[in-house]
């Protein structure tokens, strides 16, 4: 690991009350003693203590700051570690970070303070991960889930199946050196029904990435329905803005819009799509097809009915695209003389379902008013019961949400698998150590015990810069 000392920005960069200037690395006290002028001589200061003086370029004042001082080993890096908080403007923090660097240091990568955490053993890899999780939260599930991960929570339940793993495969391989000593006849049952709660575990754990995904990256909604249903009407109330344009006239949205938005914690990533009917409109009838493809693909389907308009064949075709959809249906309109009822839609539901050949599911139905903002907090409650099962708790409960850890989970998942074939088909037991030892390379492969450089590499260039 390269053991220069290096510096960067820390705080955005844009006007603000308060500007950090990090810097870490063998050479940072030395770096700081070079442009701070204070009453101390800084670099003989206590660890964890802040110091009061100016950031000097040569005669050259450049700010009025506050420096932290934090000694090795206790710091984020585990190295020598300073911290500049200057004033807050773009001109003046990229000032100072320049003198720093213009006196020994070199600017940091992307993500590199954090990587030399993973590197001095001050996180494992799936902590440091966590760290970017946290800065790109968009809600409060999000932040929760990532705080837990950044508390250690994958790293102690992966530790904990790794140590289950190794001590077979050690009594295995140990008696396969010593068999006059130590037997292994009869062990491959006991390896069996040790190795079948730790694919539950595995198999609980790859489930909980879908809940993960949303948790992390929101829910992808599309609102469907008939042209002048209230769709447009039902998003602008939901983002609390005019962001869709609302008239009479029918077929109004062509394309999508698109509006990320939070409702009891979640968030939803909101499409508005085109009304759904048959049409001779060239442009209407790309903005329908889309709609279609937008539906197929989505976590959630949220169908507006407007409910003061008898039932068409507009709506059994849509009907037939949601009914195997995670779908809430809305009877839009209610502040008008109504002529759809829930039964009248659970009916063609049923129908639906029939023709598609689909099991048929119980759709939450809503009686809303877009237009007087009824029915909204019903819908909330809904969205939140259909997509958070009870009360979370993140001391508790663990979500992937990392695309390369629920791949190592798979690929753990599938070396247990052929243990147990092999158990079952009587195989000798070294093929058992074999594939166990995969299975454990995996899951370390989590915890960044088991992963080249250039991996490591890749994943900390994601990170933002000074973090």
């Amino acid at each position: 690991m390269r053991k220069d000392t290096i510096a960067a920005i820390s705080t955005g960069m844009t006007n603000s009350g308060i500007g950090i200037v990090r810097i870490s690395g063998e050479e940072a006290f030395e770096v700081i003693e070079r442009i701070y002028k204070g009453k101390e001589k800084i670099s003989e200061a206590e660890s964890h203590t802040i110091h009061y003086g100016f950031i000097k370029d040569g005669e050259e004042t450049i700010d009025e700051v506050l420096v932290s001082i934090m000694r090795a080993p206790r710091t984020f890096t585990g190295e020598n570690t300073v911290e500049i908080n200057c004033h807050g403007g773009t001109f003046v923090v990229r000032r100072v970070l320049e003198t720093v660097i213009k006196n020994g240091a070199r600017p940091a990568e992307p993500g590199e303070f954090t990587k030399r955490a993973f590197l001095n053993g001050k996180m494992d890899l799936s902590q440091a991960e966590a760290v970017i999780d946290v800065i790109t939260a968009q809600n409060e599930y999000a932040l929760k889930s990532s705080v837990s991960q950044l508390k250690g929570s994958i790293k102690h339940k992966i530790g904990e199946i790794r140590k289950q793993i190794i001590y077979h495969t050690a009594f295995i391989e140990t008696a396969l050196d010593d068999p006059e000593h130590i037997s292994v006849d009869g062990y491959g049952q006991t390896l069996l029904a040790a190795v079948k709660e730790i694919q539950e575990e595995l198999e609980r754990l790859i489930r909980s990435s879908d809940d993960g995904r949303i948790l992390k990256e929101g829910i992808q909604t599309v609102i469907v329905g008939k042209p002048n249903a209230g769709k447009s009407s039902l998003l602008n109330v939901l983002s609390g803005r005019e962001r869709a344009i609302v008239t009479d006239i029918e077929g109004t949205t062509r394309d999508v819009l698109e509006e990320q938005i939070q409702l009891q914690g979640l968030s939803l990533n909101i499409i508005d799509t085109a009304g759904i009917r048959d049409t001779d409109d060239i442009i209407e009838k790309m903005g329908v097809k889309k709609a279609k493809e937008y539906a197929k693909e989505a976590d959630l389907v949220i169908y507006v009915v407007d409910s003061s308009r008898p039932l068409d064949e507009n709506d059994e075709e849509i009907l037939k695209l949601v009914v195997d959809k995670n779908t809430i249906i809305l009877l839009n309109k209610t502040d008008l003389d109504t002529v759809v009822s829930k039964e009248n839609l659970r009916e063609k539901v049923k129908m639906a379902a029939a023709l598609e050949r689909e099991e048929e599911k119980e759709i939450p139905m809503i009686e809303i008013s877009a237009k007087e903002e009824r029915g909204i907090h019903e819908l909330e409650d809904t969205l939140k019961s259909m997509f958070l099962k009870g009360n979370i708790s993140f001391n508790d409960e663990i979500y992937i949400t990392n695309i390369r850890q629920k791949a190592a989970l798979q690929s753990a998942a599938e070396s247990l698998n052929k243990v147990v074939e092999s158990i079952e088909n009587q195989m000798p037991e070294d093929f058992y150590s074999i594939d166990l030892m995969d299975a454990y390379e995996a899951l370390g492969s989590i915890t960044g015990e088991t992963i080249g450089e250039d991996l490591v590499n890749e994943i900390f260039s994601k990170f933002c810069m000074g973090k």
